[in-house]
């Protein structure tokens, strides 16, 4: 008997001096990556001159999470992971999961014409599916493309007020036909949102998706309450800065009028990978792509080769990317509150990082604005 102790004791040791080894290895590959991580960000915040928060994370752990930069450069308040940023367009991803929510208490199918839950709507709009609305397949001009648009942002709007202005307006294509990136088609799934579940758009928000997951730092952002941590937004090129031009948040509404933080988005994305807000076939569904390549409030392409589902935004002083790898469980968060600060490029650098691919956006800055469709859907400029 004490011999077959002592022969599995000698079994086991080396065992556990594997494990330990192997624990070993593992934390110093992490400690490794967080250094190559904070030495790239180090080099690029200063080229960007970026100011905003990042955070970096790969199988649900945070392995960057810092602010950089100013959230209110008249008071000199430094942007920290608590800072709160206008999303712009990552909106949408939240609008297209409440429809889905309200989708598996059956009260919306996503295949039925909009005209089942918005009886007012245009004869023009007959053929058109809430599926349309969701992947910018309707053919509904963008209202923010409108040459009244720079004079309209800065009014308070009610949601019949803001359908109304592109209500008589013609459609650019037959619906289903091509895709056209549409801010008016997102107003009206906020509409649609309000009207099957008789409540207010940011109310079925937060008590559908925000409470549930803990994101206590989220929300439809009226600027009247006093909301701590909340960013200004700037513009102005180059180094120098000015206050952004005024809009009313009344205007982007279900398109884009949501803030957030670093944090609450990094919960957000492991939300996605569970059936914790709808089953695994609604969320299939959302990263199905339609046309263009966008699925329902996201886009999914391919990055080094691997899967992605990302969205951009844009708002009158902020710019946002949310890139995420599910199938490699690395997820990316930039928020920026200066107009023009390429965050996709840096995302997807942050991400090169991270996987041990070669960044691709190491040259001269490019400003977003200029170079991603997207980055300035809900700025009032023409």
């Amino acid at each position: 008997m004490r011999r077959l102790r002592h022969r599995s004791s000698a079994l086991v040791l080396p065992v556990l001096l594997a494990i330990a080894s192997f624990a070993l290895s593992v934390t110093a590959r992490a400690e490794d990556l967080v250094s190559q991580l904070e030495e790239f960000l180090e080099t690029r915040v200063q080229r960007d001159r970026f100011s905003g928060s990042i955070l970096v994370a790969r199988d649900d752990k945070v392995l960057v999470r810092r602010g950089y930069g100013m959230a209110n450069l008249e008071h000199d308040v430094p942007n920290t992971p608590e800072t709160k940023f206008r999303l712009g367009s990552i909106t949408k991803q939240f609008t297209a999961m409440a429809v889905m929510i309200l989708q598996e208490q059956g009260k919306i199918d996503v295949h039925e014409k909009i005209k089942k839950y918005l009886p007012d709507a245009p004869p023009a709009w007959d053929e058109i599916t809430v599926h349309h609305l969701l992947t910018h397949t309707a053919g509904i001009p963008s209202f923010t493309g409108f040459a009244d648009y720079p004079t309209m942002m800065r009014r308070h709007m009610t949601l019949e007020n803001l359908v109304a202005s592109f209500k008589d307006k013609p459609l650019e294509f037959k619906p289903g036909e091509r895709f056209a990136y549409s801010n008016s088609g997102y107003v009206l799934l906020g509409l649609l949102i309000e009207k099957v579940s008789g409540k207010p758009y940011a109310s079925v928000l937060q008590a559908s998706i925000f409470e549930p997951l803990g994101m206590k730092a989220t929300g439809y952002d009226n600027p009247l309450p006093v909301l701590k941590h909340r960013a200004s937004g700037y513009s102005g090129p180059g180094p120098f800065r000015v206050n952004s031009s005024f809009i009313d948040m009344t205007v982007p509404h279900a398109a884009g009028a949501l803030y957030s933080t670093v944090d609450d988005l990094f919960l957000w994305d492991q939300a996605l990978l569970t059936e914790t807000l709808v089953p695994k076939a609604a969320r299939e569904a959302m990263f199905t792509p339609d046309k263009k390549n966008y699925g329902y409030g996201w886009g999914i392409t391919k990055l080094f080769g691997r899967r992605t589902v990302s969205h951009g935004g844009g708002i009158n002083g902020f710019v946002t990317h949310l890139l995420r790898f599910p199938d490699d469980g690395v997820c990316v968060v930039v928020l920026s509150n200066v107009e023009g600060t390429p965050v996709g490029a840096l995302a997807e650098d942050l991400a090169a990082v991270t996987l041990g691919e070669k960044p691709k956006h190491t040259g001269e800055r490019k400003d977003e604005a200029s170079s991603r469709k997207g980055a300035s859907e809900l700025k009032g400029k023409p």
